[in-house]
């Protein structure tokens, strides 16, 4: 006879396979919307035949297919599986519900990266012609800028406790990186600045190959690095006291987190611009509709719901009649604000994370 907590365990872990595996099944048919989706419209009876070239109708489907549609995709893939885990992660480790990668400031931080090589550099860094030398160039600029606005807030994190306080103090941190962007921006040529507003807005579709590949092998490691952590973060969630006296060094767990996290958020900012509220609102999404805590099960639904969603907002920027793309920063905004609506008016376990 099995024990009733063990029944009630085995029925949550059953019901959570079978969530992802709807979930992995829902990614599969929005790959396919986001394939077909855009200004030239392919059919989906005719994807196939593009795919394995035996469709020979319009021989510009198969260009727009491998040379933009398919980069785009995997770039929407990657960048909402990483921002989901990367606030994931912020969440639990300052056991905060509205953290994330743009309220911290840890995009800005990114962003001002970014920025330094863009106006330093004479725009070389965002040509068509990026080489590979210069995208782990713009990258590692990036994950400074990230890796520096989250030591700063976590430096006051551990003198002051009050959540809404830390908050506050990242904002400001952002504000302080978004202030010195702003000051490049007045002293850059009109070409460089317009570039540099253009990336503000996010885009998942101006990846060359090349920035494609070192996009991947970044959060590679990234996503490593997450899932030899699980067990640790699952004991932070018990409090520090309990973590130490499971042994968990808390000063090495905060650095590989931080590392970890600036890989992740970091890398997707260089490329795709400051994606808004994926970050925050994903990590609900998922405690809400798999009801745990365990990040076991938390890592994969946010990959796949980052995923979803990053997707969904890559189609619904392409909706206007006019064939003009929305900004993709828009887009994923309007689809994280009510999340963080309701976490703030209707979670009443608003104040931590467990």
């Amino acid at each position: 006879m099995v024990a009733p907590g063990r029944s009630a365990d085995l029925f949550n872990y059953k019901r959570s396979l079978g969530l992802l595996f709807l979930m992995a099944v829902l990614l599969l048919l929005f790959v396919l919307l986001d394939l077909v989706t855009g200004t030239v419209k392919i059919p989906m009876k005719n994807l196939w035949g593009v795919f394995t070239g035996t469709d020979t109708g319009n021989p510009a489907w198969h260009t727009i297919l491998f040379e933009f549609r398919i980069p785009k995709t995997i770039t929407a893939i990657l960048a909402g599986s990483a921002l989901s885990v990367s606030g994931l992660q912020m969440q639990t480790i300052f056991r905060n519900p509205l953290a994330g990668p743009d309220v911290l400031g840890v995009s800005a931080g990114a962003g001002l990266g970014v920025a330094l090589v863009v106006f330093g550099m004479g725009g070389f860094f965002m040509s068509e012609s990026l080489t590979y030398l210069g995208s782990w160039v713009q990258i590692v600029a990036a994950w400074i800028g990230a890796g520096m606005v989250l030591v700063l807030v976590m430096a006051v994190s551990v003198r002051v406790r009050d959540i809404m306080t830390i908050l506050i103090l990242g904002i400001l941190f952002g504000s302080a990186a978004s202030a010195l962007v702003s000051i490049l921006q007045f002293f850059s040529p009109q070409s460089q600045v317009k570039a540099f507003v253009i990336w503000t807005m996010g885009n998942l579709g101006s990846l060359t190959g090349v920035q494609l590949r070192v996009l991947a092998i970044s959060l590679g490691i990234g996503f490593l690095l997450t899932l030899s952590l699980l067990k640790v973060m699952n004991a932070l969630l018990l409090g520090e006291s309990y973590s130490k006296s499971m042994g968990v060094n808390i000063k090495v767990t905060r650095i590989l987190v931080f590392l970890s996290t600036s890989l992740l958020s970091g890398s997707v900012t260089a490329f795709c611009g400051p994606l808004a509220f994926i970050g925050i609102a994903v990590p609900h999404l998922a405690r809400l509709l798999f009801n745990t805590a365990s990040h076991y099960i938390l890592v994969p639904a946010s990959v796949l719901l980052g995923s979803l969603i990053m997707l969904l907002a890559d189609i619904l920027s392409q909706l206007p009649p006019s064939g003009m793309l929305l900004p993709i920063n828009a887009v994923t905004a309007m689809l994280g604000i009510p999340v963080v609506v309701w976490v703030i008016v209707y979670n009443r376990r608003f104040a931590s994370i467990n």
